[in-house]
């Protein structure tokens, strides 16, 4: 006779084990990355040091024929001579001011006073702009437009605040504390024997405190960068939309040689 209670106990295990089969078959897949390679594919201007017969190789030819037109413009017109250095101008130069310091603030303020009178018809009183902005020296020579490339890499632009006077005597301030030669064009002042400012003048006058002037920056400080926290203080912003990079580029295109700037704008008695 045939055990029928143990037929089914069996056949209800054997589904047990089906269904967990099936469940854990259908189950979510969790991948990891347990290895990556990876392989050169150079771009050369000479077609002998790759081979044609290799796909990767024909590919990296492919590549550099079409863009070596493209390179061989952009090549010309950066190193198309626009003006000429007498001497290497460098940031390192000074502990108050630099020569290169100050062709930057003059330069930036003459230039955006072009674009400021023409949109706001208002002038830029002051230029006030990073040490650490300036990447390269200005060397003595022949100057291009990669040289303005390798002095600013960045695509910082040319904005303008408008601050009080109450600001103008906190960017005193900053100088005195940081003891940097930050680009600086507009203002000048002395320190004195007890480390404090004296003979402010902003264009040659006197600061006011409550009188607004237009200080010309780039957009990083702008913002509070390098912890220049007056410029948050701004009661008016204008973005001239201009790139310093450009400022340095029209201003070379303009002058036949590049003036070495020497006069103080910081005296310490």
């Amino acid at each position: 006779m045939v055990n029928l209670k143990k037929y089914n106990d069996v056949s209800k295990l054997f589904v047990i084990f089906l269904t967990f089969l099936f469940v854990a078959s259908c189950s979510k897949q969790n991948y990891y990355v347990t290895k990556i390679e990876g392989k050169r594919i150079p771009v050369t201007e000479k077609e002998n040091q790759v081979s044609t017969t290799d796909p990767i190789g024909k590919q990296a030819l492919q590549i550099e024929n079409f863009i070596k037109p493209y390179r061989e413009h952009i090549n010309k017109d950066l190193d198309s001579v626009l003006a000429y250095c007498p001497e290497t101008l460098d940031k390192s130069s000074g502990k108050w001011q630099t020569t290169i310091g100050n062709l930057m603030a003059d330069v930036t303020l003459k230039r955006g006073n072009v674009v400021f009178q023409a949109r706001e018809k208002k002038n830029i009183d002051i230029c006030l702009l990073n040490s650490g902005g300036i990447r390269s020296i200005l060397p003595k020579g022949n100057v291009t437009a990669r040289t303005a490339f390798e002095i600013m890499p960045f695509e910082n632009s040319l904005v303008v605040i408008a601050l009080k006077g109450e600001q103008i005597l906190e960017i005193v301030s900053y100088f005195i504390a940081e003891k940097k030669p930050h680009p600086l064009a507009g203002l000048t002042f002395t320190i004195d024997k007890n480390n404090l400012p004296k003979n402010i003048l902003v264009q040659g006058n006197p600061v006011q405190q409550e009188t607004i002037y237009y200080v010309g920056t780039n957009d990083y400080l702008s913002n509070g960068g390098d912890n220049m926290n007056f410029f948050k203080k701004g009661v008016q912003k204008f973005d001239l939309e201009y790139k310093l990079r450009n400022i340095l580029i029209d201003y070379f295109k303009e002058v036949d040689t590049i003036p070495v700037i020497n006069d103080v704008r910081i005296t310490v008695e």
